[in-house]
């Protein structure tokens, strides 16, 4: 190495051009700013991106999910708690008594839906900001859930589509 490489000043001064180079192109070009005004203006999400679960129904509104417990088990954060009971129905043998997730928990990754045999949990509600003031806010139960409303100060229905594109209609 010579001397100007040992003593960095010149590597120092390169990294300096890209830096300057940038605060002045983002400076002379303020409408083409990367950034954006969140909440006012919001950045587009894919359709296919999971957002806040859901529970699914069978038309004569009780839930489609039987409890298998298979959705707590593939579940790597261990955030969803199933209780079960005996089903009134009999075509169905159990049903859920208590449906809680955890969204403090919960790392959306979608193993609860992809593990469903009965297609009951989907993640396609379109709610992908989740807030709440306490703990318990963001444990969402079986009647939530239903309702497909999580959150405190519920979403309107029009973000929960009743499918995706490609998928049968299932409520």
């Amino acid at each position: 190495m010579n001397l100007t490489v040992r003593i960095y000043f010149f590597e120092i001064l390169k990294g300096l051009r890209i830096t300057i180079r940038h605060l002045f192109r983002n400076l002379l070009n303020w409408d083409e700013m990367p950034t954006i005004e969140y909440p006012d203006e919001q950045r587009k999400i894919p359709l296919r991106t999971r957002g806040l679960h859901r529970l699914l129904q069978r038309p004569d509104g009780e839930p489609r999910c039987v409890a298998c417990m298979m959705c707590a088990t593939a579940c790597p954060a261990n955030c969803i708690t199933i209780e079960a009971k005996e089903s009134d129905n009999s075509q169905v043998e159990k049903m859920p008594e208590k449906f809680d997730i955890d969204l403090l928990r919960c790392v959306f990754c979608g193993y609860c839906e992809e593990a469903c045999p009965c297609d009951a949990i989907r993640m396609d509600t379109g709610v992908y900001s989740i807030t709440g003031y306490r703990r318990k806010d963001m444990v969402i139960g079986i009647d939530k859930l239903l309702a497909g409303k999580g959150m405190p100060g519920s979403w309107p229905d029009d973000l929960l589509p009743k499918t995706l594109p490609g998928l049968k209609s299932s409520l």
